[in-house]
């Protein structure tokens, strides 16, 4: 039987709280925010408090080990401390620079309602890989099979492309046509990532337990936002905050992407310049090529008993003119006939 759907219980998570009796309900409408603040670096306790990151959920849902990031209670809602949001913020930042700096890539993942379009927008934003659709058990530990179901979505995209299935029956072109949509919507995100990433950031610990497994089971980092109800431990890089607002997630997904696609220009720059330079070593070296080597001449192991066996001088001399070695060189050593061993038989002439 299926879990029951969570439903909000905070502004902060995307539903506006009871309004008091006698008063006027009123429409909050969220502003658009830019992906990719202007600068990750500038963001300060006050911006996490705006965002709503600060609360939790109810105190009776509440996993003990959050307690160390744990301000206090009010209306029966845990309050999350931002001051310690904020620093292991910054150390989930540092890590993901030197990460993507070095070459490797970072893994988005969110498949709730609140944070699919955020993850998109940021990893795209960014260049990385995504998934805010379904999680498929192996996408990880079992990348080959992946691999297998991302060819024959490419496949199917080639012959839509070519002809729309108008070469097969109606019934096989719209199952192939349900089959294409369904891939694309669980693999579009990843079709391009080839290799393992090098890191997980993850909205939603409890509800990504799968996609966390995996990246343990393997050795891959995962950051992640870390709300009271989840266990800290399953993270490399906790960020103590609200997974279900969106402002909250858009201020925390923002900042990583910001991060990664600075690294990824830093570490792009080099990498240009030094193919650049490549090129231009080689030509140089077509234009100026160095001294052949000497051809060697040398004689095989069998030319020389064929020459011993000779016995003339002309042949000796041959052999030291091959050789290059003049008088300098051992002269060939004389190769005697040989004798018939014992107990032969000697053929003897008759006297006539």
């Amino acid at each position: 039987m299926a879990a029951p759907k969570r439903i909000p219980e905070t502004a902060a998570e995307g539903r506006s709280p009871p309004v008091p009796a006698g008063e006027k309900e009123t429409t909050v409408v969220e502003t658009t925010e830019p992906v990719i603040p202007a600068d990750y670096r500038d963001i300060s306790v006050k911006d996490l408090l705006d965002a709503g990151l600060h609360f939790g959920h109810q105190t009776k849902r509440w996993n003990p080990k959050m307690k160390p990031y744990i301000f206090g209670k009010r209306n029966g809602i845990h309050i999350i401390d931002l001051e310690k949001s904020l620093a292991m913020l910054q150390e989930a930042l540092v890590f993901l620079r030197g990460l993507s700096a070095s070459g490797k890539s970072v893994l988005f993942v969110g498949t709730k309602k609140q944070a699919q379009e955020i993850i998109k927008q940021c990893a795209q934003a960014c260049g990385q890989f995504y998934v805010n659709g379904r999680w498929l058990g192996g996408t990880l530990t079992n990348l080959s099979t992946i691999r297998r179901n991302v060819a024959r979505m490419r496949a199917l995209e080639e012959q839509e492309k070519k002809d729309n299935f108008a070469g097969v029956p109606k019934q096989e072109a719209s199952r192939a046509r349900r089959e294409l949509e369904q891939l694309r919507r669980n693999l579009v995100g990843i079709a391009d990532m080839s290799t393992l990433p090098g890191a997980l950031f993850v909205v939603d610990v409890a509800r990504e337990a799968i996609a966390v497994a995996e990246a343990n089971r393997l050795g891959i980092p995962v950051v992640a936002i870390v709300d009271t109800n989840c266990d800290p431990d399953l993270v490399t890089y906790p960020i103590p905050g609200n997974d279900d607002s969106l402002r909250a997630i858009r201020v925390v997904a923002g900042a990583v992407a910001a991060v990664v696609k600075k690294a990824v220009g830093d570490y792009a720059r080099p990498a240009a310049e030094e193919a650049e330079a490549k090129p231009s070593a080689e030509t140089v070296e077509q234009s100026h090529p160095g001294p052949a080597a000497p051809k060697s001449k040398t004689l095989s192991a069998e030319d020389r008993r064929i020459l011993a066996l000779s016995g003339t001088k002309a042949a000796s001399l041959v052999a030291e003119e091959v050789d290059g070695s003049g008088a300098d060189a051992a002269p060939a050593k004389e190769v005697k006939p040989r004798h018939p061993r014992k107990g032969t038989r000697k053929e003897t002439q008759k006297p006539e």
